[in-house]
Order: structure tokens, then C-alpha cells, then sequence
């Protein structure tokens, strides 16, 4: 289509484009509609397909109108993308569509966009880490937040116990003794998001399997209409996961300190503008993981936005440098890393491998893998005291 594109806004990440469909454009696509509904559809006195025309454009005219939309507004926007050489960070939106007959099709188009990262420079900084009077138990404290921040959790198979992570299907009777459908839950065992006697039936199963009983709610429950209370629960166990922390090194606590100042480094000497979709659904995640009620989002949202736009940007100068120095993490690094964790585990490495992409994990340790190659190429080239 030879659309006509008009830039109203170009401001960072953000695109406002105008656009417009020709009405040669629009013409065609709207024969092109009433042809195929002429095939399909039946009207009395006429044969399949031998409906007039004009007929069918008067029968089914908003469906057609419906379609021809979709279809041109769908035509157009890949087509500005490729005119345009557009790297779509988010799902676009379409404002201010005007459609007339016998005139062109019309509308503004707003979009996020990949930002384009120079790194012009990521050599030569010099960071040094703090020294000061620290106790041993200080210490240990901080190395353990750190290794936790950094654990990964793999399936198994046996029963859970405190401190694993499990995917429940849940219901609780009503009061009239009915048994609702259930709800997905992810609970942390002995993380206090679940009630005690919840808990305690939930580490009595094995993945699959489901028990139904009388739980009685504790006495200082949030809900005092509820303390003391019996309720029957039934718990479906779907899967278990354990926490798995990193190797605990002489290098662990350096490296993520280090690793973390450089990127900091890197990204003050490099600004640029990161797409807010990816911010806030980086926000999005976390308000689920950490169940923020609803009534506390804005709130919780203001407070984190500054620390997911400084994830969202670390992520993206290490996928950079990943990307310009070849440093992405290949399958013979991905068997390696799947075969020392089998080592570890005792297990066979064709299972581990499988029990790893079942739990959609792989993708989490190939990126991890290329932020390790892409640590070791910065201390190359930057100071650390």
C-alpha cells in the first residue's frame, strides 16, 4: 500500500504517527471482503456465491466494515515498521481512526520503541569497593541477602517441605458447606502467605495429588470474623520447587558488588531513554509476586519505579554488549553449566536437562551464563580496587 506516514511525536522510546490508507487502498480491501463473503455465506433465492454484490455489501455491511478495518490498520502498521526500520519495544495502540465512505482511512498510530544504545564508552572506569569496620556477622548477613538474590529454583518431585515453593490449586467451602472451583496459589512454605493448617496439607501430597480436609483458622487471623473458625480446604499439589543458592566462593560477593558498580558506571556515562511498557511490566511482576493489595499499587509502583527503570536499563547494556562482542551464551555453555548441575545433584544430565526446560528454566540460565561472559570482558577492561 503506498500509505502516507506523518511523524507527530518523536521523543525518546515514543512514536506518535500519523497515518493514511489511500482510498484505492481501502477499495480494494473492501471488494476484496465482499468477494469472500460472497462465497461462504447463504441468501435466500441465490445460490451459494451468486449473490449480487451490492446485495451482500448491504447485508453484511458492518461485519465487512469490521474486517476491512482490522485488515488495512494491520497492513499498515507492518508496513510502517518496515518503512520506517522500527524496533517495536510494546504492543502498539491505535487512537483517533477516522473510516468515511469514499474517503482514506485515517488514524494515529502510538508506540513504544527499542532504544538505540551507542555505548561509546565502556572502558576505562575505575571503581573501588568500600572498605570500612565490619563485623564478621555483618559479613555473613550480607553475603547470604546476596547469594538469596541470586537462587534459582528447580523442580522435584517429592513431597515439599519448609522453604519450597509450590503451585496449589485451592478451595475453601462456603458457608453454606459448598465447594467452590479452586485458584492457583504459589506459596513459599513457612514464608507466612498461607495460613499453618494449609501448610501442614500441602506438604502431606505429592505432585498430583489432592487431599481434602477440615482446616481451622488461626485465632489471631486478620479476619476476625473468621478466627476460630473450621472451614473444609481442598488442596491439589501441581508442582514443587526448592531454592537452590550459588556456590558460596571467595569471588561469589566481589563479583556481584563488582559487576553491579561497573554497570552503574556504564550506564551514567552512556544516558538513555528506556521504554516505560518495560518498566511497568517489570513493576506488574513484582506486585503479584509480593501480593501488594490493590489499594497499595500506586504507592508501591512510585517507590519501585526508580529501581525497575535501573533493572530494565542494566538489562539492556548487557544484552548490548552481549550482542556488539559476540558474548552470548552458546548450547555447548548451556550443556556445560546443565551438566555440572546434574554433577552436583547426583542425576543423570538428559533429565536434568529435561526437568529444566519442563520448568521453563533454561532460558533463565542462558541469560545468566551471558552476564557471566559479559562480567569477565568489563574486569578485562575496567579497574577494580
Amino acid at each position: 500500500m503506498d500509505i502516507q506516514i506523518t511523524t507527530k511525536k518523536s521523543e525518546g522510546v515514543e512514536r506518535l504517527l500519523e497515518v493514511q490508507v489511500p482510498v484505492e487502498a481501502v477499495r480494494e480491501a473492501e471488494e476484496k471482503t465482499a468477494r469472500r463473503y460472497a462465497s461462504s455465506v447463504r441468501l435466500p433465492g441465490f445460490r451459494p456465491g451468486k449473490a449480487p454484490p451490492q446485495l451482500i455489501k448491504k447485508r453484511f455491511k458492518d461485519a465487512i466494515r469490521q474486517q476491512v478495518i482490522e485488515s488495512l490498520v494491520q497492513e499498515a502498521f507492518q508496513e510502517v515498521v518496515d518503512r520506517e526500520h522500527l524496533k517495536v519495544a510494546s504492543q502498539p495502540h491505535v487512537h483517533d481512526l477516522k473510516f468515511n465512505d469514499g474517503e482514506p482511512l485515517t488514524f494515529e498510530l502510538h508506540l513504544e520503541v527499542r532504544p538505540e544504545i551507542a555505548l561509546a564508552r565502556t572502558q576505562g572506569f575505575r571503581v573501588t569497593r568500600q572498605a570500612g569496620q565490619i563485623t564478621d556477622e555483618q559479613v555473613r548477613e550480607q553475603v547470604e541477602q546476596m547469594r538469596e538474590q541470586r537462587a534459582s529454583w528447580h523442580p522435584v518431585e517429592s513431597k515439599p517441605a519448609p522453604g519450597d515453593m509450590v503451585t496449589v490449586l485451592l478451595a475453601t467451602s462456603n458457608e453454606d458447606g459448598s465447594m467452590p472451583e479452586g485458584k492457583d496459589y504459589r506459596i513459599v512454605l513457612g514464608g507466612g502467605q498461607a495460613i499453618p493448617g494449609i501448610e501442614e496439607l500441602a506438604m502431606e501430597l505429592s505432585p498430583g495429588e489432592t487431599i481434602e480436609r477440615a482446616v481451622r483458622w488461626p485465632d489471631d487471623f486478620p479476619d476476625e470474623s473468621q478466627r476460630g473458625k473450621s472451614k473444609n480446604v481442598r488442596i491439589t499439589l501441581q508442582d514443587v520447587k526448592r531454592k537452590e543458592l550459588p556456590v558460596l566462593d571467595d569471588t561469589f560477593a566481589r563479583e556481584v558488588g563488582d559487576f553491579e558498580q561497573l554497570l552503574d558506571e556504564i550506564a551514567a556515562a552512556n544516558p538513555f531513554a528506556v521504554p516505560p511498557s518495560w518498566v511497568n511490566q517489570l513493576i506488574d511482576g513484582y506486585v503479584q509476586a509480593y501480593r501488594v493489595p490493590d489499594e497499595e499499587r500506586d504507592k508501591f509502583a512510585g517507590e519501585f519505579r526508580p529501581i525497575a527503570e535501573r533493572q530494565v536499563r542494566r538489562d539492556l547494556i548487557i544484552d548490548t554488549i552481549a550482542e556488539h562482542e559476540g558474548l552470548r551464551a552458546t548450547e555447548a555453555d548451556l550443556d556445560d553449566r546443565v551438566a555440572e548441575l546434574a554433577k552436583k545433584r547426583n542425576a543423570d544430565p538428559g533429565q536434568v536437562y529435561a526437568s529444566l526446560q519442563k520448568a521453563g528454566r533454561l532460558k533463565e540460565i542462558e541469560h545468566g551464563l551471558t552476564e557471566e561472559k559479559v562480567f569477565k570482558w568489563l574486569l578485562e577492561r575496567n579497574t577494580v580496587e
